[in-house]
């Protein structure tokens, strides 16, 4: 039987959000996918049901998402909003000496602070339907590898934000699950990798010197990351499990990396850890 609950899910117009649109659509939920093209919401439509609604929102700009938040809630009025998936992210990568300030603060305001200002505004609609919020997180929320450490301190961030507001709000009758994927095959690694290769190209003569042979290393690693990475379909089964499971679990590891890392990460010896993540990363 259709399930007619209404779920926002932000950064649906590729990859992970997509495929969770299109599958909780194919599922009967009533879902509001966030893009923030004309385009992208042709697109996504062209793939799904008539019932799926797109909804402009951009997650680092509190207009759109107040805009969207009352589009929202005069459209499902007393029932409320049963599921926010909090989806839409950036990869930012590079040494930590050298990445651009700007850069960096744009990696937050996408990864963080733009799932806690839409949290914020959907909080209202979540409650009057007790229901969900799933956060995607990423293994490298406690795993930080080289020349990832700003999207890794991001996912860092979500992952801490997620614990606090799973207990702020479990009174509330709200569930709060992140979920953990390892390397997923999305169009995000594409995007980072042209930002990348965009960063090698503009390397001063100095940071060519300390980091351009170390930044092609990892950009091929990167690649490889990719080329084995899990099928999206795997995210979208977890997010689902979040959704309509009786107790949803707070976290979801996805994938045999993320999992064993989740258990035996921390109980490694630091210089262990470091040696791994640098043969890893191609770095020898």
């Amino acid at each position: 039987m259709p399930d007619a609950r209404a779920i926002l899910i932000t950064g649906a117009s590729t990859g992970i959000g997509e495929a969770c649109a299109l599958e909780l659509d194919r599922r009967g939920f009533r879902v509001f996918a966030g893009v923030r093209s004309a385009e992208a919401g042709e697109a996504l439509r062209s793939k799904a049901s008539s019932n799926l609604v797109c909804v402009h929102l951009d997650v680092t700009d509190p207009r759109s998402i107040a805009e969207a938040a009352d589009a929202i809630d005069a459209a499902v009025g007393a029932l409320g909003l049963w599921g926010l998936v909090n989806n839409a992210g950036i990869v930012v990568h590079g040494p930590v000496e050298i990445v651009a300030l700007d850069e960096l603060r744009r990696q937050f305001e996408v990864n963080v602070i733009g799932q806690v200002a839409v949290t914020q505004k959907m909080l209202r609609l979540v409650r009057r339907a007790r229901g969900r919020i799933v956060n995607m997180g990423s293994v490298s929320g406690f795993v930080s590898a080289p020349h990832l450490g700003p999207y890794a301190a991001s996912k860092h961030a979500l992952e801490a934000l997620s614990d606090s507001l799973r207990v702020e709000l479990a009174r509330f009758g709200i569930g709060v699950s992140i979920v953990e994927p390892q390397s997923i095959r999305t169009p995000i690694w594409t995007k980072a990798r042209a930002s990348a290769d965009a960063l090698v190209r503009g390397l001063t003569p100095q940071a060519e010197e300390l980091y351009g042979k170390e930044m092609r290393l990892v950009g091929r690693a990167v690649e490889r990351f990719e080329a084995r990475g899990l099928p999206v379909e795997r995210v979208v089964r977890a997010v689902v499990h979040a959704l309509t499971a009786p107790k949803p679990k707070p976290r979801y590891p996805v994938g045999l990396q993320t999992r064993l890392a989740y258990l035996l990460w921390h109980l490694l010896p630091t210089s262990l850890r470091d040696a791994i993540l640098r043969r890893e990363t191609g770095l020898g």
